[in-house]
């Protein structure tokens, strides 16, 4: 592997260039015309346009992503997260023009891409699931069955994709019907595939997941769990490694849960396997991740070993320099997501421009963001424009390292869940240990802030200074 393509855009591309070129692998950025002024386009060793602006138009166009491959001399691709990377048409277009996709098989991606092919598969394993139906109903008297049987509340699941998508609670008979139609309109939206299934429904489970990565010669590591109970709208916010939720015993069983899914499905490279844990201590399976996750690095913070890294050289036929038992976890990391939404307006997206932007340095903070002064946040993308990951050497030093370095953390244009985050940090259900999914629900009431008619002139007239000098910056580097 000499050259790398990344399939992607924003953090986790720079993310990727990071350790690729540590490990003396050129890279190949690409870029929509949005993109254009991004860091990560200037720090590849090459980039090439995708002529457009929405995902379509660019980064989900399999030809156009392929040609550049080509034309640049790539002999690998790695795809991030999102867009194409658990596409399983996509690794086996890669595979046919003899580029190194660095991640699972097409195979893998397709068994395990859908929800109830992993359900059947942890079901023959012997793996705990929800009492559910193990593929999609057929019809709205199959669901009322299946309902009936399990008891509500039941939850209605698209069997592709994820992020929260066609997916409906349902607490009692007469919400059935319409929730079907729902769950199934929302998954052809964003799936193209309506297929949806019926589970149990857990009140306010804890949502942990296992991170692992599996070779070529067959031997499987488990790296750690993740614990991601803070969510909104089914989607993480604040993650953190290990979870308080697990003690020793708990966390072998799961571990071991988990390595057995990965043997049984023939996996490898890097993967997260998801579970539900309800409050007497049983666990689930839920679904596996055929990617890199968003919240990657928490893991790699108490392990010391970089993922990419591992995906690279597993791609490349290399066996795992490390065993299971070998690793030794360190101290305490944790996540925030900071994403373009206004945190106190149902986490409704936030558009605009960047006028303004500082970022929290120091021992044990590592920031992950291609976002600057002047960029134009968009809705063509995901809001999430960066991670902040701390480490302690335990829960309460990294609770108190997130906290200063939220404290530090400005970005000015555009609404973001910092205040969120810091929130959580702050609240005591979360400090000890005592929180779930439903934490949103419980804790957060969208607190309006109070803002004086003297404060908001002199947002104003920051604003418009900063913009000029945003403006003189650009005209200075354009002449």
């Amino acid at each position: 592997m000499k050259k790398l393509l990344i399939a992607n855009r924003g953090e986790i591309a720079r993310r990727i260039i990071r350790t690729a070129e540590r490990m003396g692998i050129e890279t190949v950025a690409i870029y929509s015309d949005i993109d254009t002024p991004a860091p990560y386009v200037q720090e590849a060793t090459e980039a090439y346009r995708l002529p457009g602006v929405t995902p379509g138009e660019t980064y989900l166009r399999v030809d156009a992503v392929l040609d550049i491959a080509k034309r640049s001399g790539a002999d690998a691709i790695h795809p991030g997260y999102g867009f194409l990377s658990e596409n399983a048409l996509f690794a086996k277009r890669c595979a046919e023009a003899n580029i190194t996709f660095v991640g699972p098989s097409p195979e893998a991606i397709e068994h395990l891409g859908s929800k109830t092919n992993a359900r059947r598969l942890a079901i023959d394993s012997g793996v705990p699931v929800m009492p559910g139906t193990t593929s999609g109903v057929a019809s709205l008297e199959e669901a009322r069955k299946t309902a009936e049987e399990i008891g509500y509340p039941v939850l209605l699941k698209a069997a592709a994709g994820g992020g929260g998508k066609g997916m409906r609670v349902v607490r009692e008979a007469s919400e059935l019907e319409s929730g079907l139609r729902a769950a199934q309109g929302e998954a052809m939206t964003a799936f193209g595939d309506d297929e949806v299934f019926v589970e149990k429904y857990v009140e306010e489970p804890r949502h942990i997941e296992i991170q692992v990565v599996a070779d070529q010669q067959g031997n499987i590591l488990v790296l750690g769990e993740r614990e991601c109970s803070i969510q909104r709208r089914h989607q993480k916010v604040v993650e953190e490694a290990p979870s308080v939720a697990l003690d020793d015993d708990l966390r072998k069983r799961m571990f071991a849960s988990a390595e057995k899914l990965v043997a049984a499905a023939n996996y490898t490279n890097a993967g997260t396997l998801e579970f539900l844990l309800d409050s007497s201590g049983n666990y689930y399976f839920l679904e596996v991740n055929t990617r890199l996750q968003v919240e990657h690095p928490v893991t790699e913070m108490v392990t010391g070993l970089d993922l990419v890294e591992l995906q690279i050289r597993v791609a490349r036929g290399e066996e795992l320099p490390v065993k299971t038992e070998e690793i030794v976890r360190r101290g305490h990391a944790i996540e925030c997501r900071i994403c373009a939404e206004d945190s106190y307006d149902n986490f409704l997206p936030s558009i605009g421009r960047i006028f303004d932007l500082r970022e929290p340095v120091g021992e044990g903070i590592r920031v992950e963001s291609s976002i600057y002064p002047g960029m134009e946040v968009s809705l063509y993308y995901d809001p999430m424009i960066a991670k902040l990951v701390c480490w302690g050497e335990d829960r309460n030093a990294a609770i108190a390292q997130t906290l200063e370095a939220l404290d530090n953390y400005h970005i000015a244009g555009v609404a973001t869940t910092i205040p969120f985050c810091r929130s959580v940090l702050q609240n005591e259900d979360f400090r000890s240990g005592n929180f779930s999914t439903g934490y949103v629900k419980k804790h957060w009431v969208e607190p309006k802030q109070e803002v004086s008619d003297d404060l908001l002139r002199m947002a104003a007239a920051a604003a418009i200074l900063t913009e000029e000098r945003v403006r003189e910056r650009v005209e200075g580097t354009a002449s």
